[in-house]
C-alpha cells in the first residue's frame, strides 16, 4: 500500500495543525510517527479499522487520530504545538488483527511531512 502525509507546515507555539494520510487502498491499521534530527522515531498514535484510536502517554490529550471512510483518510489534529513538536510526521500502516506494539512492525510508510513550530 502506498501512504502519502499532507499538512505539515510552519506553525505557532500554542497552535493547532491536522495531517492528513491516504492509502492507494484499504488499509486496517493506520499509525503517525514523527522523527526530529538526530532523535529515534516517535510512536504518537495509531487507528484500527473499527476507529479504535491508541495513544502513548506522552502525547494523550494533545493529539488526536480519526478516520474516515470511504476515502480511508487518517487524520492526526495537533493541539497546543511546541517547539519540541517540530519533527517530520510519517504516517505507517499494517494489515494485523491488533494494533501493533513495536515499530518495526508497521510495514508501509510515507514520505513524511515536515511540522516546524515557532517560538
Amino acid at each position: 500500500v502506498q501512504l502519502q502525509a499532507f499538512g505539515g507546515g510552519l506553525v505557532q507555539a500554542g497552535g493547532s495543525l491536522r495531517l492528513s494520510c491516504e492509502a492507494s487502498e484499504r488499509t486496517v491499521n493506520v499509525a503517525w510517527f514523527r522523527q526530529a534530527p538526530g532523535k529515534r522515531r516517535e510512536f504518537l498514535a495509531a487507528i484500527n479499522w473499527n476507529y479504535r484510536p491508541k495513544y502513548p502517554a506522552s502525547v494523550k490529550g494533545r493529539f488526536t487520530i480519526s478516520r474516515e471512510y470511504p476515502n480511508d483518510t487518517v487524520w492526526l489534529q495537533m493541539t497546543d504545538l511546541n517547539a519540541e513538536d517540530t519533527a517530520v510526521y510519517y504516517c505507517a500502516a499494517v494489515y494485523a488483527r491488533e494494533i501493533p506494539s513495536t515499530r518495526g512492525a508497521w510495514t508501509s510508510w510515507g514520505q513524511g511531512t515536515q511540522v516546524t513550530v515557532s517560538s
